[in-house]
């Protein structure tokens, strides 16, 4: 339906448990064309395959249908808003069904259409036979009856496609996540496979929003700018023009704040290579997006390239692989980190003895972290004497028996343990699965994708497909180091940063808060710098753990992407940060050396 300038739409689910008060935030206050929700991540897939395991009719995001549909449908029609949502997780049709008998029921005329495609699952057998291996470690695929959920991430093009037959709300399966963004965008504007520049500022406009308040003051690293006002946070709105420029802000009179720094460390996020973000309609190049403040809460983002989209979908697999359990107990009192430290260790000894009289195996991996002790920052921790830690001690096992052995020694240990012990929670935890992560590619003609509105089911042609070459990319030189630092100060007063995961990489996005400060940036935070600050996180064995740095001269900003930083990511991983949300705060009080005039200034 091209003809239109622009459009808004609003960002109202980041991940499945989302406030449910975002949607009526914004129906109310965003004057909208579009609401789209976001609900997915690797072990939530996992979650809902487990579910639908055990009843059929489960396995989507139920909070979407109850806590949004529900009360917000009528509200839904009489403005007109069309609804895109990944609510349907591994099974879309009867996430679908349930929303229908809603609109039915409230006699209201309202067409929803299904994507379908991206579920693999009933070729689980055929994609192991195929010989496929993980896409970054190479590994073999995992025992067929391990496997939880195998999806492919599918694009906006479908979501388009169901739009065009006159839906009012589209539910897929598996999508990346800003497809859902991107598929109104190509929708209303007309917009072309072969428009690879627009594709990928519709795809970052997505990624903007797709994470809710992230680009309203969420996890922003001047907190305090907005802590006065986080109960009434708002959710962002994209204004987007048919040359593809947008404009992030959010509903008036609420909370938070969209800013340069809020929506830049929102880009970052994530994103892996800023000059390969890889989506299966386009790959885009965001390392010269320009970002510039509008006014008050509004923010504009110019400047994405795009290249042809990839000739492969990416596919996730999840999968059991043993037994993890675990818990955090607090100590009280001088020298409690020791006595925290002490009382896990023993702890895990008690239970090792258990398993060798009963001929078990040992642990395939153990975890002592001391919050409070500087635990998180290794060599760069300054070893304080706190009075106050909590212990997270956690393992593995192949088997739950032996997870229980040690969870039945840490609490049966509570008497004997050194003084100041005190936990929480009651109840002893119970051994949970391992649940891993296996990516492979899979050529795009060996999925079919296919469209139902209200029943009426139509497949797609096989996508639009080319081989891409990262070696093939023009990169932007990086800044030229300064060397006239003699004042070293904390990255913070010279940057925003923000982290996050991917599997088992972690990526950290650093935007200078000045473009003069990039240059000291430059200097103090090398790949070198950056690999011995998170020394004791990344896993170099077998020739991992390194650290690569990306240049994004339009933002003055540098992307770091630790590889095997997680210690398998997700629920795979004993860490009590698995998923790098808080590296940024560990790397922004990094030293930088700053001339003593610049110094002062700070």
């Amino acid at each position: 339906m091209s003809g239109t300038s622009s459009i808004r739409i609003g960002g109202a689910g980041g991940f499945w448990g989302e406030a449910l008060s975002a949607a009526p935030q914004l129906l109310r206050g965003g004057e909208l064309d579009y609401l789209v929700f976001d609900y997915l991540a690797e072990i939530t897939m996992s979650i809902m395959a487990r579910a639908r395991a055990k009843d059929p009719a489960q396995g989507y995001a139920t909070d979407f249908v109850t806590g949004v549909m529900k009360p917000c449908l009528p509200e839904i029609a009489s403005r007109d808003v069309k609804v895109i949502s990944n609510a349907g997780g591994v099974n879309p049709r009867a996430c679908a069904d349930a929303v229908r008998a809603l609109i039915d029921k409230a006699g209201l005329d309202l067409k929803v259409a299904v994507v379908e495609g991206d579920d693999l699952l009933a070729r689980a057998q055929e994609l192991a036979d195929a010989g496929h291996t993980e896409m970054f470690s190479s590994a073999a695929f995992p025992p067929v009856d391990a496997v939880a959920s195998i999806n492919a991430y599918l694009g906006a093009f479908p979501i388009a496609a169901a739009l065009a037959r006159g839906a009012d709300i589209v539910i897929t399966g598996r999508v990346v996540d800003s497809a859902v963004t991107l598929g109104a965008c190509i929708h209303e504007f007309g917009w072309q496979r072969d428009q690879f520049d627009l594709l990928a500022a519709g795809t970052l406009a997505g990624h903007i929003i797709e994470c809710g308040p992230q680009a309203t003051g969420g996890n922003f690293t001047d907190w305090r700018d907005v802590a006065d006002d986080l109960e009434t946070i708002g959710y962002p709105i994209a204004e987007i023009s048919a040359d593809g420029s947008f404009i992030c802000t959010k509903p008036p009179e609420t909370g938070g704040k969209v800013s340069v720094g809020t929506v830049c460390e929102q880009m970052v996020y994530e994103i892996g290579d800023p000059q390969a973000y890889v989506v299966p309609d386009v790959v885009c190049d965001f390392s010269a997006v320009e970002v510039t403040q509008e006014g008050p809460d509004r923010v504009k983002m110019t400047g994405a390239k795009g290249y042809p989209a990839p000739d492969t979908y990416k596919v996730c697999t999840t999968y059991a692989d043993g037994w993890r359990g675990g818990l955090m107990m607090a100590f009280i009192g001088l020298d409690a980190a020791d006595k925290a430290r002490t009382y896990a260790e023993t702890s895990l000894s008690r239970a090792r003895a258990l398993l060798r009289q009963a001929n078990a195996p040992d642990f395939t991996e153990t975890s002592i972290e001391i919050i409070g002790d500087d635990s998180q920052y290794g060599a760069a921790g300054t070893s304080p004497t706190s009075r106050e830690v909590v212990m997270k001690l956690a393992a593995k096992h192949p088997d739950p028996k032996g997870i229980g052995a040690l969870l039945k020694e840490v609490t049966g240990l509570a008497l004997a343990t050194p003084a100041g012990l005190t936990s929480f929670s009651g109840g002893r935890p119970k051994p949970s699965p391992v649940v891993r992560l296996f990516s492979f590619l899979l050529p795009k003609d060996q999925v079919t994708i296919s469209v139902d509105v209200d029943g009426d089911a139509a497949p797609l042609p096989p996508e639009q497909r080319t081989a891409f070459d990262p070696a093939s990319l023009d990169r932007p030189a990086d800044p030229e180091p300064a060397t006239d630092g003699t004042v070293e100060v904390p990255l913070i007063k010279l940057a925003w940063a923000r982290s996050g995961d991917k599997g088992d990489k972690a990526n950290i996005g650093v935007i200078a808060r000045d473009a003069a400060y990039l240059p000291y940036i430059t200097a103090a935070l090398t790949e070198d710098a950056v690999a011995q600050r998170f020394a004791h996180f990344l896993d170099t064995s077998s020739g991992g753990g390194r650290v690569e740095r990306f240049c994004l001269p339009g933002a003055h900003a540098f992307n770091f992407l630790l590889h095997d930083a997680l210690g398998g990511g997700g629920v795979a991983s004993l860490r009590a940060d698995p998923q790098a949300k808080a590296y940024a705060q560990i790397l922004l009080d990094h030293p930088v050396s700053v001339p003593a005039d610049l110094a002062g200034r700070l």
